[in-house]
């Protein structure tokens, strides 16, 4: 890694915002960046699904799960799935199943926690993909920077140099 948050910050401090948001840290990685692609969502690990199912490209899926810590949005094998193709992380507004596993995984996780329950019969996807987001004190638009490592999720709408 040749940045920090804390130095990105010092840096560009007009130029990124701080998610502020008590997250845990899952994944071999622990740090970690890349455009984001967006997903809304609540108490669905559906859309999750469809979304890790793509291509990552080296981007972050940030998942707005509404701050929900009843239902886990990804659990191991959709973490795997992230992994295969390409995805540098995943950042979750909701939380996660299967942590100790995931946390085996070349990737980057952040979210609010971990549970055991899994959404029984989910019902019609009220997702949305690719819309703009607000959660943590900032707002989070498709496209936008996301830099992630032990002290921080930093936003920024451009790519950042220390």
């Amino acid at each position: 890694m040749t940045w920090s948050t804390a130095d990105l910050h010092d840096a560009h401090p007009d130029a990124v915002q701080v998610l502020d948001v008590a997250w845990h840290s899952f994944g071999l990685h622990q740090s970690f960046a890349g455009p984001i692609s967006t997903l809304l969502v609540f108490e669905d690990h559906r859309p999750v699904l469809a979304a890790l199912g793509e291509p990552g490209k080296g981007r972050v899926l940030v998942v707005d799960g509404q701050g929900s810590a009843r239902i886990g949005l990804m659990g191991d094998r959709l973490a795997g799935i992230a992994v295969t193709n390409g995805w540098a992380g995943v950042v979750l507004n909701g939380v996660i199943r299967d942590g100790s596993v995931i946390d085996g995984l070349a990737l980057g996780v952040r979210a609010l926690g971990t549970t055991a329950r899994r959404a029984e019969q989910p019902g019609p996807d009220r997702s949305a993909r690719d819309t703009v987001l607000g959660f943590g004190g900032a707002i989070l638009r498709p496209g936008d920077h996301l830099y992630a490592d032990g002290d921080a999720v930093l936003i920024a709408s451009r790519q950042l140099t220390p």
